[in-house]
């Protein structure tokens, strides 16, 4: 039977394709807010000092229960 490309890796972490979308938009929405508290970290250093490294810190716990 050939593998379909939509399913093999959800299904391989336990999850659906619907699931594993989710999932993985969460992830990126959150990464996406994180670059951007770093964009203007860097230009006003001040500010969202600690942000970016709590959500990467958050989201790593999440994905590592998630293994």
């Amino acid at each position: 039977m050939v593998p379909n490309r939509f399913t093999e890796h959800p299904l391989s972490v336990g999850e659906t394709y619907g699931e594993h979308f989710r999932e993985a938009i969460t992830f990126a929405k959150d990464l996406f807010l994180a670059a951007f508290a770093c964009t203007i970290h860097s230009i006003f250093p001040w500010l969202f000092t600690t942000t970016a490294s709590k959500k990467v810190k958050v989201l790593n716990r999440t994905m590592q229960r998630g293994k």
